[in-house]
């Protein structure tokens, strides 16, 4: 179902895009929007992952480099049944991670310094499973398609504001006018409709990963603190990959948020772990000045997908 809803979503923006390029410039202005589409998907599909490390400037290390987080990341993999992906690090003090790649066999893990300097090793396993569960989802190839065909809405609208051809052909100029203003407007929707639900899914296929929804939970409630604190360095320059991260820069869940809420995803994550059989300790937890909701020390039943030790 998953599959079906972004195929439709892609159509989606495909067909804002061939509309907005008929407004602008009639049957042929469609036909080049759809050329233009199909270039721009096909540029992405080979070269997503050299695209987000480059902005980044993100670092590949091995054992030799980050012997812990190389581990780490191998043995999660492993666990979710995937290759191996490379393992970037990205030296920003703001505490985020993302996943970037066409396929599993393609895939890329990054983690910024500032969320290794934040997290203790169970909820870095928890931040590296969520973004291992966005590679076996193809989230990542999805997300890098996305952001482009909408970036290029954005960019032709700003365009036909400018200049518009075809005049009365194609209708009226009010017509022309409520297309460019329309079209970057439900391109943005589309793009945060796929983000939002995707972080979810990849919450609690992480947490099947590591075996430790709670360790996710923890870090997601620092990381929110810590990337609010400090902006990232890309996402400063380029807006549209506040998408890409574990968590947004800012407070989420309102209409135009990339993400769902922090605390909405801690409080889905607790449903996975009751599930799972994790008990709360009756010990209370001190919480954060910032608001976000804290989470509770636990204690589990055995299960079939522990922790790392």
């Amino acid at each position: 179902m998953n599959g079906f809803k972004t195929t439709m979503l892609l159509a989606a923006l495909t067909a804002l895009f061939m509309a907005l390029g008929y407004t602008l410039g009639g049957g042929g202005g469609a036909i080049i929007a759809l050329l233009v589409v199909a270039a721009m998907n096909l540029v992405t599909f080979w070269n997503a992952d050299r695209i987000v490390l480059a902005m980044h400037r993100a670092r590949e290390v091995d054992e030799g480099s980050a012997p812990e987080l190389v581990s780490l990341v191998r043995e999660l993999a492993r666990r979710a049944g995937l290759p191996m992906p490379r393992v970037y690090i990205v030296d920003d003090p703001s505490p985020n991670a993302f996943a970037t790649g066409r396929d599993p066999q393609h895939a890329a893990v990054a983690a910024t310094t500032g969320l290794l300097d934040l997290l203790d090793r169970d909820e870095i396993a928890g931040v590296m499973a969520h973004e291992l569960a966005h590679v076996r989802h193809r989230d990542t190839l999805v997300m890098t398609m996305v952001a482009t065909i909408a970036g290029a809405i954005s960019m032709l609208a700003q365009f036909g504001l400018f200049f518009r051809g075809g005049g009365e052909r194609h209708g009226p100029a009010w017509a022309g006018l409520l297309a460019v203003l329309v079209a970057p407007f439900a391109a943005m929707i589309v793009q945060l409709a796929i983000s939002r639900t995707r972080e979810y899914a990849a919450d609690r296929a992480g947490a099947a990963i590591s075996g430790n929804p709670r360790a996710l939970a923890a870090a997601l409630a620092k990381l929110q603190r810590g990337a609010e604190a400090i902006p990232g360095v890309a996402a400063t320059r380029i807006p549209a990959a506040q998408q890409l991260y574990i968590v947004p820069g800012r407070s989420a869940d309102s209409l135009f948020a990339t993400h769902p809420a922090t605390a909405n995803r801690i409080a889905a994550l607790e449903e996975i772990a009751q599930e799972m059989g994790m008990i709360a300790s009756p010990e209370p937890t001190r919480r954060p000045s910032s608001g976000t909701p804290s989470v509770p020390v636990t204690k589990r039943r055995a299960s079939a997908l522990d922790p790392l030790a």
